[in-house]
C-alpha cells in the first residue's frame, strides 16, 4: 500500500488527512489475514505509526498518492519458478497527475526485494486489466489504447504486450470511455474475475441511456458475455452516503486477502447486503469484512485500487 502525502495531489489539509485515516483504516484491516507493507517517506513514519497496527511494516519510499495498484509492482513467476516484477511503466494516467515518487515505487519495491524485472515496454495502469489466473485477461481499450499512454502502439502490439507481462493467453476487450476520468475507465471498478471465466459486475438499476458510464458499461456487459465468460451481476448503490456524480461507489473494487475479502459499503442496505452475499459466494471459506471509504470514491477509486497484492 501507499501513503498519500502530496498537497499538490490533496490540497487540503484537512481532507489529506481523512484520506490518510481510511488508507489506515485498510491497512489495519488486511494486517490480520497478511502481512502489509506501506511505503511511505521516512519523514512521516512516526505519525503513520500512531494510525496503523505495530503489525504494519513502513518501509522508506517516498509516496506522493495512495494507489498502489496502478502505480506499484506487477508481479509473475519466471519459467524457472523465480518471482520477477513484469513492470508497467506508470505515467500518471497518461501524465494527468504529478508521479515524481509514483513513478518510480514499482521499481524501488522490487529493487528493495531483489526481483529481476521485465518491461513490457508498456505504461498503464494494473487497475486498467483483470486476470483469473487461468489466462484471461478483461481490459478497457479506452485505458491501454490512447495516446498519452502508448502512442505509436497498436492495439494488437499492445495486447500481445499485456499477455506476455500477465503469462496470459487470451485477452477479452471492450471500448471503455475515454477522457470522462482521471483513469479513462479502469475495468477493475465495473468488472472483476472471480474465478476461472467467471466474472463479478456490478451495473445500474436503471440505466441512463444519457450517461456516458452507463452506456459504456452495458457495451462491457455485452462484450464479456459475447466472449463466453460467465456472469454474475449485483446492482450499484441508489441510496448512498454520498450524493456526488463523480462519487465511484464500485462493490467490485475489493481486495482478496488470505482468509478475507476487504469490500465497501456506500450506505444503502439493500444494495450493500446484495454485495456482501455474492462476495460470500464466490469466495467461499473467506470472511467478508465490508469497511466505509468513501474518500476512495471521492478521488475516484476504492480499496482495489489502494492495494497491490505481492504473491508468495
Amino acid at each position: 500500500m501507499m501513503w498519500p502525502a502530496s498537497r499538490r495531489v490533496y490540497t487540503g489539509k484537512s481532507y489529506l488527512r481523512l484520506v490518510q485515516r481510511t488508507i489506515s483504516k485498510i491497512a489495519n484491516a488486511i494486517k490480520d489475514f497478511e502481512p502489509v507493507i506501506l511505503l511511505a517517506d521516512a519523514n512521516e513514519h512516526s505519525r503513520i505509526r500512531k494510525l496503523v497496527s505495530d503489525d504494519v511494516v513502513l518501509w522508506d519510499i517516498p509516496t506522493e498518492d495512495l494507489w498502489a495498484r496502478d502505480a506499484g509492482p506487477l508481479i509473475a513467476t519466471a519459467s524457472n519458478g523465480r518471482r520477477v516484477h513484469s513492470h508497467i511503466r506508470f505515467n500518471g494516467w497518461g501524465k494527468k497527475q504529478v508521479h515524481k515518487f509514483d513513478g518510480a515505487v514499482a521499481k524501488s519495491v522490487t529493487d528493495r526485494l531483489g526481483f529481476d524485472t521485465y518491461d513490457s515496454g508498456l505504461r498503464g495502469e494494473c487497475g486498467g486489466a483483470d486476470q483469473d489466473g487461468h489466462g484471461n485477461l478483461i481490459a478497457h481499450e479506452s485505458s491501454w489504447v490512447i495516446a498519452n499512454r502508448n502512442p505509436g502502439l497498436s492495439q494488437a502490439e499492445i495486447e500481445r504486450r499485456l499477455l506476455s507481462a500477465y503469462g496470459a493467453r487470451h485477452l477479452v476487450w471492450s471500448e471503455g470511455l475515454k477522457a470522462r476520468d482521471v483513469t479513462d475507465y479502469h475495468i477493475d471498478g465495473l468488472a472483476r474475475f472471480t474465478g476461472p471465466g467467471r466474472v463479478l459486475m456490478n451495473l445500474p438499476k436503471r440505466p441512463d441511456a444519457r450517461d456516458p458510464f452507463h452506456k459504456a458499461a452495458n457495451r462491457t456487459h455485452k462484450d464479456l458475455t459475447d466472449a463466453g465468460l460467465t456472469l454474475d451481476i449485483i446492482p450499484d448503490p441508489t441510496h448512498r452516503r454520498v450524493k456526488s456524480i463523480d462519487f465511484v461507489a464500485s462493490y467490485v473494487n475489493y481486495y482478496v486477502c488470505n482468509g478475507a475479502v476487504i469490500m465497501p459499503h456506500f450506505g444503502d442496505s439493500d444494495s450493500d447486503q446484495i454485495a456482501q452475499s455474492a462476495l460470500a459466494r464466490h469466495y467461499p471459506g473467506r470472511e467478508i469484512i465490508a469497511l466505509n471509504t468513501d474518500p476512495l470514491g471521492e478521488n475516484g477509486g476504492g480499496i482495489h485500487c489502494a492495494t497491490q497484492q505481492l504473491p508468495a
